[in-house]
């Protein structure tokens, strides 16, 4: 048997698409929609969930957020408190039943464009860079969100839902890679992963491509704009470095504040593209 030991050539290109997440990372400052619903819909079941709480699986497909805030210890003894048994796969289902028309109904309340977010998806577009999507929303959701966003003016060239694909949302590749072939992309490396969440910069690294944190507008700084308006400079500070070095922590390449800052990443990218670097 040969073995052939000559590496491919590198993508040395500019880029040319970004995959960009929703709630947190274009629309919804904060990511407020996914988590408050949820505790909403706990709440029908006689279980408190805290905010904090129902922010930590952010980014899974919904179902599946709801299975691991079931398996979280304080939740999972309140469950077992009230019902005399842990959770089963049936009471996510009963949850997530709930929890859907709820989502329906309210997305829109909390999907205003992030700041910044139109200015910079047109300035990509001017680059030539095809804009993708994806999100941990259901289907039905994400029409509702792609409504929104369509009469906000923030528009996109291709969307995928959670539960679009037989492979699974995240953290797996799948609906990154979906994007590339939707887009008609011919490097992953020419590609951009834009996420607020870990299970979402788990999946750009899972699909090859190159993967930026948001640190202010998204879950794991978890306010409002009004909110972070009024933060002290040093609580601020302290909030926004812990929110980067967890997402550099499990592997973006950047960390940026909001989408508003993406342009001058999208520069360094292609310089090191230039260079013969791959993510």
């Amino acid at each position: 048997m040969q073995r052939n030991t000559e590496q491919s050539p590198a993508y040395r290109g500019p880029l040319q698409a970004v995959v960009c997440d929703w709630a947190g990372t274009l629309v919804d400052f904060g990511s407020f929609a996914p988590t408050q619903v949820l505790i909403d819909a706990f709440a029908g079941f006689g279980i408190e969930v805290s905010l904090e709480e129902a922010r930590r699986p952010m980014g899974l497909a919904k179902w599946d957020h709801i299975e691991a805030l079931g398996r979280q210890d304080g939740v999972a003894a309140r469950w077992l408190q009230r019902f005399g048994a842990p959770m089963q796969s049936s009471d996510v289902d009963a949850i997530y039943s709930n929890f859907l028309p709820l989502q329906i109904e309210r997305v829109g309340h909390y999907s205003d464009p992030i700041p910044g977010a139109i200015d910079v998806l047109t300035q990509l577009r001017q680059r030539g860079m095809r804009i993708g999507s994806c999100s941990g929303y259901p289907r039905v959701v994400m029409n509702r969100l792609l409504e929104k966003a369509k009469a906000d003016g923030l528009l996109v060239d291709h969307a995928v839902a959670t539960d679009d694909l037989a492979a699974g949302g995240r953290p797996g590749p799948w609906m990154a890679l979906d994007n590339v072939v939707k887009l008609g992309v011919p490097a992953v490396a020419a590609c951009v992963k834009i996420d607020d969440t870990v299970p979402g910069i788990a999946e750009g690294l899972a699909a090859g491509m190159w993967s930026v944190g948001l640190a202010l507008s998204g879950n794991e700084m978890g306010v409002t704009q009004a909110e972070l308006a009024v933060l002290s400079q040093e609580e601020r500070a302290q909030r926004a470095e812990a929110a980067r070095q967890k997402l550099l922590g499990v592997g973006a390449h950047y960390v940026i504040d909001t989408i508003a800052d993406l342009p001058a990443v999208i520069e360094a990218i292609e310089a090191r593209l230039r260079e013969g670097e791959r993510p």
